[in-house]
């Protein structure tokens, strides 16, 4: 009986990953794909924007 208290936790683990991978495959794509990746191109336009060295103010 050790032996399957010792092969629960890695069965029940192992499915958890698969069950994440399929949703995460699934979840790819689809009618949203446009406006996700409008999203992700904005937030690295902004984050490209923030990185940019300011100019230089003239003193007098």
């Amino acid at each position: 009986m050790d032996y399957v208290s010792a092969l629960v936790p890695p069965v029940v683990m192992a499915v958890a990953f698969t069950a994440l991978i399929v949703t995460m495959v699934k979840s790819q794509g689809g009618a949203n794909k446009s406006k996700e990746d409008a999203a992700v191109d904005a937030a690295l336009a902004a984050r490209a924007e923030a990185e940019r060295p300011a100019p230089e103010r003239e003193t007098s």
